[in-house]
């Protein structure tokens, strides 16, 4: 375990200004409060925010932050108040060290809900003061490295969080370092044989390859000493985790991997960088498609660099990175990298708050940091966390966005917008601004009009065409990638729910009150407000449309003396509903407005009520694109059709984006249940019995078939459409199952065309 001289001597080593005196009580402070404690391992608990410390040392990070590590979990983990470190240690180091600290004490139902809702008190902490985060990242990586001294299913837990959360934030901060190795201890936990077999295979690869990064680097060297260029050259062999990644997305060997070996040449200037991809690029073949130009255009979270791959001696592909020494720094150390904490200017180390120096200064050579700061993304992240209703929807939104790679596109004025892989314009209108995102109706890219659901390339200018008349349909929320855009369209929808019952609860609260010959006014309601226990008028005639508030109620409250001719006794009042057996405000409505429709499990509650757009005695029909109950669907208005169900992955849906899109649910009767059509796809061995062995399976497992059709017959195997009748998707899914494990049975997909 490391001395307490040893620590500071460490400190005072890249800061000679460092408060010493500081360093010293936090120390002695912090083996006080853990003398008593163990970790797993046996070992003192002092030595676990000893190492966190030692970590952030080898960042050379400040003082603040030094002492901030070894007091992280005082408050947590012993009698330590917030009050005692605020006065012993001052308020900067008692923000930071409650910002580490988990939620005490918090009454939530799941295990998720409280990881999600810790997650929510450190990402506000982090955009109040990023050392937080290097601080938390620090306390990951020890634990990681330690991990072995835990249980089983207390590995299997913590190593998914690590690559789900602290991994993909660390590489938002563009902390490549720490990245690789918390993703490598989680890997060799989750995976132990996939762990195993990829290191095995490395070390095999390696002495296949002998010599070969020798030869590669001695003719680099040679070409560009010829053309006189001065710059530092090292080799790389990619991380366990990462060949084992890319192997599972591109379903290829560790053979056929492009970049498992690669160069890493640090030139002096930006000019150099390209200097030298000319030299690679005139000397060997360059593999078409793999050059990327990070440094005129960076990563969010400030990366530059030039990335290309040539086919060098002995015909190997070899990657080479080309940067500067700063851009070298960023790319390993990220926010860690610049001199925020250095300086000593504790105001300035809010996310995204600096006014000066390298933090908000110039990166590389003429890119503006405020274009590449990873602190606006921390920023977007917070905002939406604050807007989000419940704790794991926005971690269910931060993980999606954590994961994705970006493309980089253009509004029509230039401006630059980052996104994650896979964006649309959907996504692209809420980076813009929430209110076009909202109003958005239609978009050109590259000044073609496509549809929202298009996905966006590297390159791409959008054009977002609006109308202030118009809300986003919630079905967008499933075509959004980033979390900042579902959250405005969930939002969005519940606003525009909430109007339509509120519209829907004055319309029948009106009409009650016209029967007994009264008119309705919200005077009258707010009046009797506390009787019907509601807060304002509004939440009144929301709770009447949602069909949990009679509008008898409010009549009986307003005048009671009329109540009595409300309705006869044993009569039901026409256009009402019955309020007594708990079913969901739509299908009351659906009864006023007469629609009807095959559904299911009438009690099951969804916050998407299919409200928006109906209009009385409008025909209902299912769409031939099978759905069964159990699927997600969406109702489309048709003028002079009226409303069709399709099935939500429809590809018939792309063609009707302009139309009114209505969320339905299902509403079958559990004592009278009726079977659905579906489609499959089925591909199988082209010999005697196959289909048979289909006929008996679909049989035995309740399934009928109603028409099967030959839709491609080539020598070995036939694509077969086969029609079918089920009970429900789980009923569909078990039939898909036991079709998949017939020997015959090469593939089975849904058709829904």
């Amino acid at each position: 375990m490391m001395r307490q001289y040893e620590l500071v001597e460490r400190v005072l080593a890249y800061d000679p200004d460092a408060d010493e005196a500081l360093l010293n009580r936090a120390y002695v402070y912090a083996m006080k409060a853990h003398a008593n404690q163990q970790r797993a391992s046996g070992d003192p608990y002092f030595s676990h925010p000893l190492e966190v410390a030692a970590i952030l040392t080898e960042m050379n990070l400040d003082g603040a932050t030094i002492a901030t590590a070894l007091l992280h979990d005082v408050i947590e983990d012993t009698d330590a108040t917030r009050a005692e470190i605020d006065e012993l240690f001052g308020l900067e180091i008692g923000n930071l060290v409650d910002g580490l600290t988990k939620i005490k004490r918090i009454d939530l139902v799941t295990k998720k809900a409280e990881q999600a809702e810790n997650f929510r008190k450190l990402l506000i902490a982090i955009s109040s003061d990023i050392r937080v985060l290097l601080v938390k990242l620090a306390d990951r990586l020890h634990n990681m490295r330690t991990l072995e001294h835990m249980k089983p299913t207390s590995r299997a837990r913590i190593s998914e969080e690590t690559l789900e959360i602290y991994a993909p934030l660390a590489s938002r901060m563009g902390m490549r370092w720490l990245v690789e190795e918390l993703q490598d201890h989680a890997f060799r936990w989750l995976h132990p044989k996939a762990y195993q077999t990829v290191t095995s295979r490395l070390e095999v690869l390696r002495d296949r390859n002998k010599g070969l990064i020798e030869d590669i680097g001695v003719a680099l060297r040679s070409r560009l000493d010829q053309e006189g260029i001065d710059c530092k050259i090292d080799a790389r062999e990619k991380k366990p985790y990462m060949i084992w990644r890319k192997m599972e997305n591109k379903q290829i060997s560790l053979e056929q991997l492009s970049d498992i070996y690669g160069f890493r040449v640090i030139a002096e200037r930006t000019s150099d960088c390209y200097r030298v991809v000319g030299v690679a690029h005139t000397s060997w073949r360059a593999v078409p498609g793999r050059f990327k130009d990070y440094i005129s255009t960076p990563k969010q979270n400030g990366y530059q660099s030039l990335h290309t791959t040539v086919v060098g001696p002995r015909h190997q592909r070899v990657e080479l990175q080309v940067r500067t020494a700063e851009m070298h720094s960023i790319a390993d150390y990220g926010v860690a990298s610049h001199l925020l904490y250095k300086e000593g200017d504790a105001a300035n180390t809010s996310a995204g708050s600096h006014s000066s120096g390298q933090a908000n200064g110039i990166a590389g050579d003429g890119v503006e940091a405020k274009d590449i700061n990873p602190y606006m993304w921390l920023r977007r992240l917070v905002e939406t966390l604050l807007d989000g209703p419940n704790p794991e929807e926005f971690l269910e939104h931060t993980k999606l966005e954590l994961f994705h790679d970006q493309v980089f596109c253009f509004s029509p004025q230039g401006r630059l917008i980052a996104l994650p892989s896979g964006a649309t314009p959907i996504d692209f209108a809420y980076a813009v601004h929430t209110d076009v995102g909202n109003m958005a109706h239609g978009a050109l890219i590259n000044g073609r009009q496509m549809p929202m659901a298009t996905r966006l390339t590297n390159g791409d200018e959008v054009e977002i065409l609006t109308d202030k008349e118009r809300t986003p349909p919630s079905a967008w929320e499933r075509v959004a990638v980033t979390g900042r855009a579902r959250a405005a369209i969930r939002r969005a929808s519940r606003d525009a729910l909430r109007r339509q019952y509120l519209e829907l609860g004055r319309r029948l609260t009106a009409a009650h009150f016209n029967r007994v010959k009264l008119t309705f006014s919200d005077d009258q309601l707010e009046a009797v407000l506390p009787k019907l226990s509601a807060k304002s008028v509004e939440e009144a005639l929301v709770d009447v449309g949602r069909g949990e508030l009679p509008a008898a109620d409010i009549l009986k409250a307003i005048a009671p003396d009329k109540i009595a001719h409300a309705a006869r006794p044993g009569r039901r009042p026409r256009n009402t509903f019955d309020h007594g057996r708990g079913q969901d405000g739509w299908f009351n409505l659906a009864r006023v407005m007469g629609l009807k429709f095959r559904a299911a499990n009438r009690q099951e509650r969804t916050d998407n009520l299919p409200i928006r757009g109906l209009r009385q005695d409008l025909p209902v029909r299912f769409d031939d694109s099978g759905a069964v109950p159990g699927d997600r669907i969406v109702g489309v208005l048709k003028p002079g059709e009226g409303i069709k169900i399709y099935q939500i992955h429809s590809p018939k849906l792309r063609d009707l984006e302009e139309a009114e899109w209505i969320d339905v649910t299902w509403d079958i009767d559990p004592e009278r249940p009726e079977r659905f059509p579906a489609r499959i796809g089925v591909t199988a061995v082209n010999e005697p019995g196959s289909l048979a062995q289909l006929a008996q399976l679909i049989g035995e497992n309740d399934g009928n078939i109603d028409n099967v059709q030959m839709v491609e017959r080539a020598l070995d195997f036939t694509l077969m459409s086969i029609e079918i009748e089920v009970w429900d998707l789980e009923h569909l899914n078990r039939i898909i199952a036991g079709l998949k494990n017939l020997p015959a049975v090469s593939k089975v997909e849904r058709f829904f065309e």
